[in-house]
């Protein structure tokens, strides 16, 4: 998946002057995270909180 160069900008003038590799690296893996989360919620791939649920309690009961 690709970001959009200008949500780095954001993410970059949002961080303090001095700031970690590993936290700069957390940061995209979470920004490429929630634009994978909102791509699938465009295109209908969500189950609604019943179903995650009964999904999450058939899995707890094996």
């Amino acid at each position: 998946m690709q970001i959009i160069k200008s949500k780095l900008e954001e993410l970059i003038k949002e961080l303090p002057e001095k700031v970690e590799v590993e936290d700069v690296m957390y940061r995209i893996y979470m920004l490429q995270k929630i634009e994978m989360g909102e791509k699938d919620i465009v295109e209908g791939r969500t189950f609604s909180h019943e179903e995650a649920i009964e999904r999450l309690s058939k899995k707890w009961q094996q």
